[in-house]
């Protein structure tokens, strides 16, 4: 029931990435790749709508030469990170489940790779390891295990987790379920939002209405995600806005304040609450339905 892909770059060297996963020159990348002109964070392993993705990040991909905006990965396909640094899709795993967990408190979501249940007032399944989780899981072969208080044990779908006074329930998720769905349009109830992003200032224009205007941290938020361009794990997210921060601890505590204080802002402006968008397992990225338009002056 794992989704993955593996990939081969320079010397030969093949790597199994999972949705989540990113690729860059920092040494904590899934894969790295030892280059100056790759960036520490450059794309992002990205399950979408029953197909593995690369997402760029901080930098470029380009398919036969021709700059792209994301590429859906196939076995024999080479994907460029810059000129003269390819990485070859050598294959890939697409099963018709995935595992995924649900209860109380808890939205249905697929399982990363690596994830932690950590409960802070609110249970969320997050991406990584976390020593102060309640719970830690991970891929074991074709299958996943639970740590849960010194013990680790298999889990399958049908099996149940007792955290505290929770129960939670892992089940099977259709592939197409799993990951997150390209934006569509749901109707006319959205107003269009025409979005200027410039660094430390970002601008929120709606039709007959005065703009919004977004500062500071606030602002860096918008403008990382306007970058991207697609999902970005928070532990890349915030190593960005915080980069001189080296507790990714710290970091997580200081998004979810700051994400909380731009949904207030948005809903108190009366812009829909969903232009910032979580997963529930640790992935953001900025919703734009097709009438939307988005600049980036930065």
């Amino acid at each position: 029931m794992q989704t993955y892909v593996v990939l081969e770059a320079l010397a030969g060297q093949s790597v199994e990435l999972s949705p989540g996963d990113f690729i860059g020159r920092s040494s904590a990348a899934a894969l790295s790749v030892d280059d100056g002109r790759v960036s520490e964070a450059h794309a992002m392993v990205s399950l979408r709508e029953g197909q593995l993705h690369l997402l760029p990040l901080r930098g470029g991909l380009a398919v036969g030469g021709e700059p792209v905006s994301h590429v859906v990965l196939r076995p024999g396909l080479t994907v460029e990170l810059a000129p003269g640094v390819p990485l070859r899709v050598v294959e890939v795993h697409l099963p018709a489940e995935v595992l995924g967990i649900e209860g109380e408190g808890l939205a249905r979501q697929m399982l990363p790779a690596v994830g932690s249940l950590v409960d802070e007032g609110r249970l969320r399944l997050v991406a990584g390891w976390r020593e102060d989780a309640v719970a830690q899981l991970w891929t074991a072969g074709e299958g996943f295990r639970v740590r849960v208080g010194g013990e680790t044990l298999g889990v399958a779908a049908g099996d149940t987790l007792t955290l505290g006074e929770r129960r939670l329930r892992f089940v099977a998720l259709p592939l197409g379920e799993a990951g997150p769905r390209t934006t569509r349009r749901l109707g006319d109830f959205a107003e269009p939002l025409h979005l200027m992003a410039r660094f430390d200032t970002v601008q929120v224009h709606r039709q007959e209405r005065a703009p919004v205007i977004f500062s500071g941290m606030q602002a860096r938020l918008f403008t990382e995600l306007v970058a991207v361009d697609g999902p970005v794990a928070w532990s890349v997210l915030t190593g960005e806005l915080w980069p001189d921060e080296d507790d990714a601890s710290v970091r997580r505590g200081r998004l979810d304040a700051l994400l909380l204080r731009v949904r207030r802002r948005l809903r108190a402006s009366g812009i829909r609450a969903d232009l910032v968008r979580t997963d529930g397992a640790g992935t953001l990225e900025l919703v734009r339905y097709p009438h939307d338009r988005i600049e980036d002056f930065s």
